[in-house]
């Protein structure tokens, strides 16, 4: 019996339209373009309009992605959507843009892992489809992250932004999906985390207390290390080496972090695809915006190998080797 694999048929992508460049951010906080910039990468972030929820976000994404693909929404068996940041507590976020979209009926949940979201959905919906019981799926990572946000703190007011990416994936005797990887690691939590919550109760403080609290140098220490072993994993896994990658596309959360992968692998920043300056960081949507934009773009062509990672809080990381 031939293998089955899972196949990105298409991609999608939504920002909100308010951009807030570094420039902005200097007249609110203490901080300048050039400290912004020489430390992260990041020029402009997206912001959500009020109103505007991960919900819309990520609808927006998945109309482009299925009109993209020429699949409609009744086709779809499976929806799973990485965020951290979901509309409401429930339904999940998957359901509402299931509703939306006029799928209905298909299975649909969310996937918290932080930044790794989008990439733990991917692997998830992978297996349903490897599996034989889906036949087209749809991807989704989406966040609203500025929502809890601290705008006077500025060592994380700058790095953070909203957004959303989709894809389409689908059944196929040709090869796409080769592997995946996921790890989780708790006992890092309080090097970035957001300390409140449902079970533990809100806090009396504007906003209830909901803020990104993040110990960056130790962040950024642990996930270099971390991405440098889960690259020669996630190649382990597929039977592959770093000279059959094409592209790199990494999770957009600081341009350092990037360039140390991207050596680890021996691959030129020509071959990296770099959006942060664009977007900052979107945790779950960084890697699909990405992508979408890759795609859109021009520079990933069909045929290509792609490397996808992430890394983000818990701490999670989570990996795909495609070819697309």
């Amino acid at each position: 019996m031939a293998p089955i694999y899972s196949r990105i048929i298409a991609t999608g992508s939504a920002l909100p339209e308010r951009a807030v460049s570094n420039a902005d951010l200097e007249k609110i906080v203490d901080t300048s373009d050039e400290w912004i910039r020489s430390r992260t990468g990041i020029r402009q972030r997206h912001i959500a309009a009020d109103g505007e929820t991960t919900g819309d976000l990520a609808f927006l994404a998945a109309q482009r992605a299925l009109e993209t693909a020429g699949v409609k929404a009744a086709e779809i068996d499976l929806i799973v959507v990485g965020t951290t940041t979901p509309d409401i507590i429930f339904p999940s976020t998957a359901c509402l843009v299931q509703q939306r979209l006029g799928a209905n009926g298909c299975a649909a949940f969310d996937v918290n892992a932080a930044c790794s979201g989008f990439m733990y959905a991917l692997g998830i919906a992978d297996k349903f489809i490897k599996s034989g019981q889906t036949k087209k799926a749809l991807v989704i990572g989406a966040e609203t992250l500025t929502r809890m946000i601290d705008w006077n703190e500025r060592e994380t007011c700058v790095l953070f932004g909203d957004g959303a990416g989709a894809v389409v994936l689908e059944a196929s005797s040709e090869p796409g999906i080769y592997a995946t990887c996921m790890h989780a690691d708790g006992g890092y939590k309080e090097l970035l985390w957001n300390p409140v919550g449902v079970s533990v109760g809100f806090k009396d403080e504007p906003n209830h207390g909901v803020r990104i609290k993040m110990a960056g140098r130790e962040v950024f220490k642990v996930a270099v290390k971390t991405l440098d072993s889960l690259v020669g994993e996630t190649l382990e896994a597929a039977g592959m080496h770093e000279a059959d990658i094409d592209w790199l596309i990494p999770h957009q959360a600081n341009l350092r972090i990037i360039e140390a992968t991207a050596k680890r692998l021996e691959m030129p920043m020509d071959r990296v695809i770099v959006t942060v300056d664009q977007h900052a960081n979107t945790s779950s949507g960084s890697v699909p915006l990405a992508l979408d934009y890759a795609v859109r773009s021009g520079k990933v062509q069909r045929g290509q190998n792609l490397l996808l990672e992430a890394f983000g809080g818990g701490f999670t990381w989570a990996s795909a080797l495609l070819r697309y």
